[in-house]
C-alpha cells in the first residue's frame, strides 16, 4: 500500500466529514479541481474507491469509512506530537488537567498539594470536560493529564492508574418504593425506568431502553424528582447528595475505577511527576 501524507490525510477527512468537494475546497482554502485531483490519486495509490460519486451526492465506501475513522486519529496523533514538543521546550509550559466537575473524588486538593512538592511543578491549569470528550483531550493535545472512570471512559491510546476503587449508588426520589431500604441489588432495579446516558457506557448497569436520554447532571436531577427515572452512579459522581433525593447503596454493582491517565507516548518528567503526586494523594483508596 501507497504511504500516505498528512496533507493528502487532511484533505480527505475534510471531504469525508463535509460529503460535498466545494465546502471542503473552501474550508481547506485550495481550488476545488486540486482536491479533486488529490483524492483520485489518493484512491490510485491506495487500490480502492473512498467515495462513491454523483452530480449530487458524495457518499463514503466502507473503505472510506475505514480511512476516515484512522485518519481522524492518525491526525490528531500528529497535532498532539506537535504540541507536546513545543511545550517541552517551553520551561514556562503549564501543565493541563481535564477532570468532569465534581468528578475527581475529593481527590483534586490533596493531588495539587503534592504535586506542587515537586521541584520542578509547573503550574496546573485545570480544564473541565463533558461526559464524553476528556480522554479525546488528552489524545488530541488540548490536555496533559486527566482524571477518567473506568470502564465507563474510553482509555485506548492512553496509559493509566488507578486512583480510587468505589461502589455504586441507586438516586431516587423519596416517595419511591426502594427509597426506604438500607441497600438494594441489581435485581431489585431489574424493572425500574433507567435513563440512557448520552454518550456514555455505564458498564454492568442496564440502560433502559424506553427511559429519558440525559446529557448531565442537572437534567437527571430534575428527571428524578419528577419521578421519571432513577440513575445508578459511582458513588462519588453521585456528590454532593441533593438534598430532595435519596441515595441508596447498590451492593453487588459492578465497581468503578477513578483513573489518572495520560498518553502513552508523553514521557515527559511533569507528567510522571503529577502520576506519582496523584497515586500518593490517593493511597488506600485504591484497596
Amino acid at each position: 500500500m501507497a504511504d500516505l501524507e498528512t496533507r493528502e490525510l487532511e484533505y480527505f477527512v475534510a471531504v469525508a466529514e463535509e460529503l460535498h468537494f466545494g465546502r471542503a475546497a473552501a474550508r481547506l482554502a485550495i481550488a476545488q479541481p486540486t482536491l479533486s485531483k488529490a483524492i483520485r490519486r489518493m484512491e490510485s495509490g491506495l487500490g480502492v474507491t473512498l467515495l462513491e460519486r454523483s452530480s449530487r451526492h458524495v457518499v463514503l465506501t466502507p473503505a472510506g469509512e475505514a480511512l476516515l475513522h484512522h485518519g481522524r486519529h492518525a491526525l490528531n496523533a500528529v497535532g498532539a506530537a506537535a504540541e507536546r514538543a513545543r511545550r517541552a521546550g517551553d520551561r514556562d509550559a503549564r501543565l493541563r488537567l481535564v477532570i468532569k466537575p465534581g468528578g475527581e473524588a475529593g481527590l483534586l486538593l490533596d493531588i495539587l498539594t503534592a504535586y506542587s512538592r515537586w521541584p520542578g511543578a509547573h503550574q496546573v491549569d485545570i480544564i473541565f470536560g463533558g461526559a464524553t470528550d476528556r480522554a479525546d483531550h488528552v489524545r488530541d493535545g488540548r490536555a496533559d493529564v486527566a482524571l477518567l472512570y473506568a470502564p465507563f471512559d474510553d482509555l485506548s491510546g492512553l496509559d493509566h492508574e488507578t486512583l480510587a476503587v468505589e461502589g455504586r449508588v441507586a438516586i431516587l426520589p423519596p416517595g419511591h418504593r426502594l427509597a426506604s431500604r438500607p441497600e438494594l441489588t441489581m435485581a431489585d432495579l431489574e424493572h425500574e425506568t433507567l435513563p440512557r446516558w448520552k454518550g456514555v457506557d455505564w458498564t454492568g448497569v442496564p440502560e433502559g431502553e424506553d427511559g429519558p436520554e440525559i446529557a448531565d447532571a442537572a437534567q437527571m436531577v430534575h428527571l428524578i424528582q419528577l419521578g421519571r427515572t432513577l440513575a445508578v452512579l459511582p458513588r462519588s459522581l453521585a456528590r454532593p447528595e441533593h438534598p430532595g433525593l435519596v441515595y441508596v447503596p447498590v451492593v453487588d454493582a459492578p465497581r468503578s475505577r477513578l483513573v489518572v491517565a495520560w498518553s502513552q507516548s508523553d514521557r515527559r518528567p511533569p507528567v510522571a511527576a503529577f502520576v506519582r503526586a496523584a497515586l500518593e494523594a490517593s493511597g488506600p483508596l485504591r484497596d
